[in-house]
């Protein structure tokens, strides 16, 4: 479930299933995009993503990763977080990997605790991760560390992304409701505008076809079968590139 609360005119955010260490499923985005939405109406001037427990994020349940309904639902609770006018900071208590990398980097600002990791390993499963993703990843991070996280899958500690610009702080989630309440006395108008030039730069040209065609490819291919029927056999996935 996804938990609410309201300090001054901050929101933090929850998804609390620890238990799953946070997976998220359908029915958890479209409540993140909602709870999103709904401080936004009730006047919170900054908002703060954690998870509970151990774990930020490990990204998608994948009792529900390969259907179509958890993509539509997961990247319209990304856009929603991404464009929401106020400042979004993630509290990166643990792992956040796959989806809980990408939540991450849909917020404006990242607070690590020591034990927090990310990694994007769709290509162990054989899918994809959108171009504005990827571009957001790189323009962040670095060229070196989008590509060792996705070519080679490797995974960033608290420090290395500390390191690359993946993260900006270092802190537990006190430190980071401290932060964005001083943003809370920033101008708002100014803060959005800010913003919103901001995200343009990392907008990339998501009508270039070829760029569609290959991503939808990666979730139609025998590859993306192969790691489903791996994954309920319970053993590794042979890829053979179609």
């Amino acid at each position: 479930m996804i938990e609410v609360s309201f300090p001054d005119q901050v929101a933090l955010i929850t998804i609390n299933r620890p238990e799953k260490r946070n997976a998220l499923t359908q029915e958890l985005c479209e409540q993140l995009r909602h709870a999103v939405s709904t401080v936004l109406a009730d006047g919170a001037r900054a908002l703060v993503l954690t998870g509970e427990g151990t774990s930020f994020c490990s990204g998608a349940d994948l009792e529900t990763l390969y259907t179509a309904e958890f993509r539509v639902s997961l990247y319209a609770m990304l856009s929603t977080v991404t464009h929401a006018p106020v400042p979004v900071v993630a509290a990166v208590n643990g792992p956040a990997i796959g989806a809980g990398t990408q939540l991450a980097l849909a917020a404006d600002l990242r607070m690590v605790a020591p034990t927090a990791v990310f990694g994007v390993p769709t290509a162990k499963i054989g899918l994809a991760v959108d171009p504005w993703t990827i571009r957001r990843l790189a323009l962040l991070a670095g060229n070196g560390v989008a590509r060792a996280m996705l070519l080679a899958c490797d995974q960033f500690s608290a420090e290395q992304a500390l390191g690359c610009g993946l993260a900006e702080r270092s802190g537990r989630l006190s430190d980071a409701l401290g932060w964005a309440a001083g943003m809370t006395e920033l101008a708002p108008l100014t803060v959005a505008y800010n913003k919103q030039v901001l995200n343009t730069v990392f907008e990339p040209e998501l009508s270039n076809p070829e760029l569609a065609e290959a991503f939808e490819a990666c979730w139609a291919s025998e590859d993306f079968a192969e790691a489903r029927r791996a994954r309920e056999q319970k053993r590794k996935p042979r890829f053979l590139g179609r």
